[in-house]
Parts: structure tokens; sequence; C-alpha cells
């Protein structure tokens, strides 16, 4: 990563149960803990007979802590699980020290694997979580054991603080960083350390020119990582970007940016290459962007599609691989984040035998994923489903999917024309950019057929002010929009960390929605943080969604007094609720913040 991060930076074991501070030294043993479990407080005297008796029956070399969580042991004073995690807080508060959660992607591998060896870490059960240029930060499991302390320190020339975590984390992280840290020194020694040409390339003389080949075995085991890692962060986009000196990889987690890693510019060069390869995509071109897509397999072994998009910049070329989740297209209305009140609405208007339904909103507000959902769900035998899309967004077998081909004169238009003569019952256009794409959407709608388009517009009214800046008349837009969803994407509130967020919020709330003559109870929460949601208090997405429905009044309207203000208020008196109120009462709910909101959704008129 590019920026150190500073000891206060490792998360407070505050949320650790009570433990006294223990005198000990010499590795742990399960009676050990059982004893002092006991002596805290956290469970009875008979448990820890009982605890004894098990663990005495139940052989194994596994950690200590590992075997206690097996049992299954609940605290005394509540009842809750003595699991791993919570034992591990535990013994830090034992041992007098921090507890860390490991978060990989706040560990700057390519220089921990350069503090020990990974036969080291391994040995003694160790891993090397943060570098600086006075302190070396070690993740234990074992916070008794420090006879190899002064190794390290004399070899690292730094002192060393120690911090307990998870043993099973540290197994793991050990196993993956050393890994992945070897498999780039392997591919940076095959490339000779030669980087590709940029615009600031400089002449270096008696430096081999050797091209790392896309298909070295280093090369190959790093996207192998990099993929996987990216499934198990749920990150929705993959960007490597040259830079001057060396490539930069971040994952969209919940629609922010992380820095991931760091890497030689060569071995950047060379993943890049076998991804594109992987892509069907031209390897040797890099003067122009390309798209391609992979379908891989994820640890769960679903398939997972990937989108793949190429730019060439001033450093070499940039890649950005957009992962679709394969549960995307069957999450039900509730799941994408409707109220109930929307919901209703939405499944009425999509069962319709023939008009135009459009969505709304701003590049990556759901759209996509809003439309997939839907269409899957109405894709039956009986139901010709065929879209025409620039590109394909993803695969699906229940679809008859065509992108279009601007090199050869093949549009949205030409496409829309052409699916009409596939007996379609249903036809998704991905955008309405023109007034020759929406004149054949109003004749598709008007022969029969159920369109489905986006257009990229503020809200839902003013969908159909654009139509009209377009050029379709009034009298076609009444005779074939159905309806209008605007939608945005809001980060959602993690479930573990969240707190009440004062009455001064539950008034505001109280106040906005009450002129909707929406009521209920007010339970706004705020973000704090936590090891779970990466201290940003925030974890997953869900969808606010402003439904306006074309009824015969609003025709009416349309008619006579076609200004936006107008069409919005006659929607608003016939059941729309405009985003920010579908956002106010997503923080009422408790599952998300005003803050937010307000960045997410525009002012109500």
């Amino acid at each position: 990563m590019s920026a150190e991060l500073p000891p206060s930076s490792f998360p407070p074991a505050s949320a650790a149960p009570a433990g006294a501070l223990k005198r000990h030294a010499g590795p742990l043993d399960w009676r050990t803990l059982v004893e002092w479990l006991g002596q805290d407080g956290l469970i009875s005297a008979a448990d820890a007979q009982r605890t004894m008796v098990r663990c005495a029956q139940a052989q194994s070399a596994q950690h200590p802590l590992v075997r206690l969580a097996s049992i299954g042991m609940t605290r005394l004073a509540d009842g809750k699980p003595l699991d791993l995690e919570t034992l591990s807080q535990w013994l830090a508060a034992c041992a007098g020290l921090t507890y860390l959660r490991i978060d990989p992607l706040k560990v700057d591998v390519g220089k921990v694997a350069d503090a020990m060896s990974a036969v080291y870490a391994e040995r003694h059960k160790v891993l090397p979580v943060q570098l600086t240029a006075h302190q070396l930060v070690i993740a234990t499991s074992d916070p008794f054991v420090t006879d190899w302390l002064p190794e390290v320190e004399r070899q690292s020339k730094r002192s060393v603080r120690l911090v307990v975590a998870n043993p099973l984390d540290i197994a793991k992280f050990t196993a993956e960083f050393f890994a992945l840290a070897k498999s780039v020194k392997a591919a940076l020694k095959s490339s000779g350390g030669s980087g590709s040409a940029s615009f600031e390339q400089l002449v270096e003389l008696n430096k081999t020119s050797r091209q790392l080949d896309a298909n070295d075995q280093g090369v190959v085991q790093v996207v192998d990582w990099l993929w996987q890692y990216a499934f198990d962060q749920r990150a929705s986009d993959i960007h490597l970007e040259p830079r001057r000196e060396q490539g930069v990889i971040r994952f969209r987690i919940d629609g922010i940016l992380h820095p991931v890693y760091q890497l030689p510019m060569a071995v950047h060069n060379a993943m890049t290459a076998r991804i594109k390869l992987l892509g069907r995509m031209d390897v040797v071109e890099k003067r122009r962007p390309q798209d391609g897509r992979i379908k891989t397999r994820n640890p769960r072994g679903d398939e997972v599609e990937m989108r793949l998009s190429t730019l060439p910049t001033a450093f070499g070329e940039k890649m950005v691989m957009r992962i679709f989740d394969p549960d995307t297209t069957v999450k039900n209305l509730d799941a994408l984040g409707f109220s109930a009140h929307d919901a209703e609405r939405w499944e009425q208007l999509v069962k319709r035998p023939y008009g135009i339904v459009l969505v709304t909103g701003p590049t990556g507000s759901g759209k996509t994923t809003t439309l997939y959902s839907t269409l899957k769900r109405l894709a039956t035998e009986e139901v010709n489903i065929n879209t025409i899309e620039d590109p394909i967004e993803m695969i699906e077998p229940a679809f008859n999917q065509t992108q279009v081909q601007p090199m050869l004169n093949f549009g949205f238009p030409e496409g829309l024309r052409s699916l009409m003569r596939q007996d379609p019952d249903i036809i998704m256009v991905g955008e309405i950019r023109d007034l020759p794409t929406a004149d054949m959407a109003v004749q598709a709608a008007l022969t029969g057929h159920l369109v489905f388009s986006t257009l990229h517009t503020n809200d839902a009214p003013s969908a159909v002010s654009r139509l009209m800046e377009l050029g379709v008349p009034n009298y076609l837009i009444n005779a074939t929009l159905l309806g209008v969803l605007a939608q945005r994407l809001v980060r959602t509130l993690c479930a573990q960390c969240r707190q009440p967020d004062g009455e001064a919020r539950r008034e505001t709330l109280a106040e906005l929605a009450r002129p909707w003559q929406v009521t209920g109870s007010y339970r706004p929460f705020k973000a704090v943080g936590c090891v779970d949601c990466r201290m940003t208090g925030f974890r997953g997405r869900l969808g606010l969604y402003e439904l306006l429905t074309v009824t015969e009044a609003f025709k009416e309207k349309l008619s006579k007094e076609p200004n936006i203000d107008a069409l919005r208020r006659q929607a608003i008196s016939e059941g729309m609720r405009p985003l920010r109120l579908a956002g106010a009462l997503k923080v009422a709910e408790g599952l998300t913040t005003i803050e937010e909101i307000l960045a997410a959704t525009p002012p109500l008129a």
C-alpha cells in the first residue's frame, strides 16, 4: 500500500471480554486457558470441569484456542458463545496487548514478507502485519512465547510490537501473503526487471529488454490470487493502474476504492497481458481501448463473470475488471431495497403486456442489477426475451442477448429493427441515447411488445422531459410510456457496530416524512466502525427507488402542462415517493445515515 499505517490505526480491543492481566512464560496449553477463564468469571466452575473432561477426551494438535472454541462454551454472564474470535480478544486482554483482526487490505504484503522468511513465520506461528522505519508489528496467537523477539529485532534493526490475532487468521494469511510475495518476485526475476514504454520512458544502458511472458508461472499465480482475493473481499471492480514507478491494484468495495497492492511495472504489464489473453483481447495492441470478458469461479464454486476494459494512459495500459455477482440476477425486490409500497407498484407495472418501462440514474446506480433481476423473474418458457446492449453486461442463458457493433454500422436502432423480426415478447434496450433509438422503442411498444430501457437523468419525471427533448411527441409518450423508475445506491450501516443517533435526528426524520403522510417509528443510527466493516461503519449497499407510474391523469397533465415541475407534482400526488424521501425512510429503519442520503439523492423540489 502507498501509505504506512500508524500504530494507532490498529483497532483497539475495547470489545474484548474483560480479562485480568496474567503472568505466564512459554507456550499456552488448553488447561491453563480453562483455569484462566474460570478465574475471570467467564465460565462457571462446573463448565470449567466439563470443558476439561471434553478436551481431554478429544486429542488434537490444534492451537489451544481453536480447541476450546470447538467445545462450544458459553459466557456465564450473558450466555453468548465463546467462539474463536471472542477467545482471541480475551487472550489479548490477558496478555495486556492490542487485539488485531487482520485486514489484508491494510497490510503491505511486499514489505512484511521481507521482514522475515516464510519458514521462520510458520515455525513461530507469527505474522508481520506492519513495517515502518522504526517499528515492526507482528501478530501472534501465543503472546507469552517471546524468545524469538531479540533475533527479529536484531535482524530487522527495528523494535517489535506484538499484537494478538486469531490463530486461524494467522495461519491463513501467512500462507497467502508469503505465497503472493514469492510469486511476484519470481515473476519479476523472469522479466529481468524490465517494464514497458511510457510517455516518460528513460533510456537505460546495459539493461535487459526481455519482456515477462504472460504465461510465466509466477504471473499465472499472481493473477489467480488477484481474482480470488477480490471475490473474498466482496469487490465489485478491480483496477490495475500503471504509475511512473510501479503498478497499483485497487478494489472498489461498497462503492469506495481501496488500495490493495503495489507491484513492479514489469509484473503489472505481464498481469495485464495475461488477463487480456484470457479475455480474448488483442495482447499486442496497446494504443487503443479494448473490451473483453472472462468467466471464472469464486471460492464457493459459483461461476463469476468479469467484464474487462483497457485504456492507454501516460504510463501504460490501465485495466478495469467489473465483477458481476452470480446471485445478482436472482435477487428479489426486498433484497434490492424496494419498499413494500414501491415493490407492489413495480410488479404491477412489469406484468403489463406492452409499453415502455424506463430505469434512470447515473452510472453505477444499480440500473443493470434492477433490470436483469426483473427480466430474470419474467423469463419463463412461454416468453421470448431479447436484449440489445452495449456492451452485454452479464451473460444470462434465459435471454437472447445481442451486442451492438458500431464499427459494422449495427447500433441500437438497427438492433431494435432486427429484434422486431425475431418474434419477441419482451425487449430490453441497453440505453436510449438518440431519437432513432427512441422512435424504434416507441414502435416496438405500439406493436405489442414490452420494452425496457435506461436513461441518464436525475429523477423519474426528468425522463419524460428527456424523451421530449429527444423529439418524441407528447402523444406517443402518452401512448407507450408505462412508468419510470429512478434509483440510487447507498451504503448500509454495519449491523455489528451501528449505534442510535440521538433524539435530534429522530425529530429531523419525523419532520421530513410528515408532509408525505408517512408515519411510523423513527430509529436513526450512526456509523461507528469495527473490524467487520474495516472501521468504516458501513457494510454492503442497498437501492433507493422513485417510481413514477403513468396514469390517465398524468397523461392529461403531460398534454396540457408539459413542464417538469407540474409533472413532478402530479406524480407525487399519485403515489411517487421522491428519492430523498425513500432514503429518509431507510434512515428511519436504521439501515443507512442521513449523510449518505444527502450525498446520493437530489434535493426535494
